[in-house]
């Protein structure tokens, strides 16, 4: 893979940040739940962005 320009770069450190904050809100809200689907739809949302997130991490990584 090519080496990340300075805009690509900043562009994913901004997705990688958003999707940490979206993956502690979501962790939250499944916490706060009190219907078990809402609180495994919550779970299976933060999972999800939390396994985005380490998608985006590799191309900091290469």
């Amino acid at each position: 893979m090519s080496d990340l320009n300075q805009v690509e770069l900043q562009n994913l450190r901004h997705l990688i940040g958003g999707a940490e904050t979206n993956y502690q809100k979501l962790n939250t809200y499944a916490a706060q739940a009190i219907d078990p689907q809402i609180k495994q739809a919550f779970t299976k949302s933060a999972q999800d962005t939390l396994n985005t997130k380490q998608k985006l991490m590799t191309f900091l990584n290469n």
